[in-house]
């Protein structure tokens, strides 16, 4: 009789002791590994907790779902992923701190029956992870290249991007060496470079590091033989597959892109290969977005679904009339435009897309202004993007469009009403279906931005609120507009801060206020963040001058890390240039008003199109 579905009711030290052959898989659909110290710590405190309270029931962590292949020796982590893999995690850094205290523990009578307790737990802890026999672990303690042989799970999920990286912790004898051979991710710093596998596995080692040797006795003994899961095993793929969709264990939420990856990966059928390789592609090209934080893979599935329903034109009534209720990521391609999901290939192509767009694009200035602004602007600027090749993409032809709809979302920061309200969301809602339309020129796009702004807002009222601004996203619009303004090139170097010409703070601020001609505290603070007193400048020389006399920050240079002379950026220049001829430039409440008058005008100027060569 064929087997069904097989419940039992196991210990973690015998969960994870295998049969001869068997070992664990991730399958191509799971997600990532995705546990990190906060859910790691919460594992600890409960079992620490347990373990102070001489608890003699057993601790309980949950049920764990396997699909069960090639005779039972393929066992298919379908949930309990996370929790299987830092069970392996938290068991190599026990042998790990197991095999230094067994050496550092002396030899008298009472500290050998404790070694020996240690070192029966410590050659179990061999036969689990290694898969040894008595005589092997013997061999492995004489030389651990003898235990590098058999793994206990392989990962084949499309979704990781690290997938040797729990073997590579595996076969290394010490933390140290562990530490040198690990994966480090570019650009990150501290522990963040490293990846989740050793964050975690460092995060046990360090709490372990703090037990003593019959401490590390008991945690050994309540986490082998008094904590247990529950094991179900299934021998059926498709209700596998099911059960992942509907069931979560591990105590994180499924990701509406974990779902909709798994649904692709099951609709791929005979092209399973070539989906895997795609989505892996996705993956790894959206990864390097998230980590420079431009998109995330449920933002993209996001955009997708925006330049969809456009296309469609799905939320436009027959009189024109549009509506901005807009359905959730899971139900869109799961239920209402699940048709999507029955061609893989195709809407994994679409989302590929999107991704080498950001990937394209994301450095260029204009782009980098529009993402100092409200986060909705991303789905707009992609859906225009979306009709053209992507060789066809140039920051020239980016900026045509992305400059108008910086005159729009400078609108949004300075108003009262939210995105939400029908001047905002309705408006670019209607505005989408021209942005997907290869038809409608950019022109007629503009020109619609343009007529709309007219006919809502005033240059007056909105030139009033520029002046009492005292956020930071028309900082980086003022310097836009004063670089093309004076045919300089708008460039964001990779590091720089907001300089306030007459600093916040500092050791000389008592007599700086004087200088500016301030005498109270609520006069400062109602100055000191308007536009006027604020620029852009290079990180270094911010951290360096923040507190310096202003004469100081216009005599001297860049390159010196001390002044505004030589800067890439305009408004600093433009800020010697006006006070070089003056042996004692000074920066006072004066200048800071006449300055933000000027800057009301410039951008005001700006959103109404006064000065069409911007």
């Amino acid at each position: 009789m064929a087997k069904n579905i097989d419940p039992r009711l196991r210990k973690i030290g015998d969960y994870l002791k295998l049969d001869d052959g068997a070992i664990f898989i991730i399958p191509e659909y799971q997600r990532a590994y995705s546990w990190e110290i906060k859910q790691c710590d919460k594992l600890w405190q409960d079992l620490d907790a347990f373990i102070d309270s001489g608890g003699t029931d057993p601790y309980f962590f949950g049920t764990i779902i396997i699909n069960c292949q090639d005779d039972d020796t393929s066992l298919s982590l379908i949930d309990g992923q996370q929790r299987t893999i830092t069970f392996i995690l938290l068991l190599k850094a026990l042998l790990v701190k197991l095999e230094n205290v067994i050496k550092d523990t002396k030899k008298d009578d009472d500290s050998l029956r404790l070694t020996s307790a240690l070192e029966k737990k410590r050659d179990r802890i061999i036969t689990i992870l290694y898969k040894a026999s008595d005589e092997e672990v013997f061999d492995i303690l004489g030389d651990f290249e003898r235990a590098k042989t058999e793994n206990i799970l392989e990962n084949y999920s499309i979704n990781e991007l690290y997938q040797s990286e729990l073997m590579t912790i595996m076969k290394c004898s010490s933390f140290d060496e562990a530490e040198k051979k690990v994966e480090k991710i570019k650009y990150k710093q501290k522990d963040n470079k490293y990846t989740n596998y050793f964050r975690n596995f460092k995060f046990f080692y360090e709490k372990l590091n703090d037990l003593s040797a019959s401490g590390i006795n008991k945690f050994a003994e309540y986490i082998l033989d008094k904590s247990e899961i529950i094991e179900i095993r299934s021998w059926n793929v498709e209700q596998a597959i099911t059960m992942f969709n509907s069931l979560n264990s591990d105590g994180m939420p499924l990701l509406d892109s974990d779902i909709i990856s798994a649904k692709l990966y099951s609709n791929s059928g005979n092209d399973r290969e070539v989906f895997n390789k795609k989505w892996s592609e996705l993956k790894k090209t959206v990864s390097n977005l998230e980590e420079n934080r431009i998109v995330d893979l449920d933002s993209i599935l996001m955009q997708y679904m925006y330049i969809k329903r456009s296309q469609d034109k799905e939320y436009l009534s027959d009189k024109g009339a549009v509506s901005v209720t807009t359905p959730g990521l899971r139900r869109y391609y799961t239920d209402d435009n699940k048709i999507l999901l029955e061609n893989p290939l195709r809407l994994t192509a679409q989302l590929l897309k999107i991704a080498k767009i950001w990937k394209a694009i994301y450095e260029y200035s204009i782009v980098q202004l529009c993402f100092k602004f409200n986060e909705n602007i991303k789905l707009y600027l992609i859906s225009y993007l979306f009709r053209f090749e992507l060789d066809e993409i140039s920051e020239n032809l980016v900026e045509e469009f992305a400059k108008n709809l910086v005159k729009l979302f400078s609108v949004l920061e300075l108003v009262d009403t939210g995105y939400s309200s029908s001047k905002f969301k309705t408006f670019l809602f209607g505005l989408n279906i021209s942005l997907v339309d290869k038809d409608v020129n950019v022109e007629k796009i503009n020109g619609d931005i343009k007529t709309h702004i007219n006919k809502n807002w005033t240059k007056e009222d909105l030139s009033a609120s520029i002046l009492a601004y005292n956020k930071n996203s028309l900082v980086y619009l003022n310097e836009y507009i004063s670089c093309k303004g004076c045919n300089r090139g708008f460039v964001l170097p990779e590091k720089y801060e907001i300089e306030h010409i007459m600093p916040r703070s500092g050791q000389n601020i008592d007599q700086i206020r004087k200088d500016a001609g301030i005498e109270e505290r609520e006069e400062f603070l109602s100055v000191v963040n308007k536009l006027g007193n604020k620029i852009l400048l290079e990180e270094s020389v911010n951290r360096s001058i923040g507190n310096a006399w202003f004469r100081t920050k216009i005599q001297t240079s860049i390159k010196d890390k001390m002044g505004y002379k030589d800067s890439v950026f305009c408004l600093p220049t433009k800020l010697v240039e006006s006070n070089c001829s003056d042996p004692q430039p000074t920066w006072t409440v004066n200048n800071i008003n006449q300055e933000t008058e000027k800057i009301a005008d410039r951008i005001s100027d700006f959103i109404f199109y006064i000065n069409e060569r911007i």
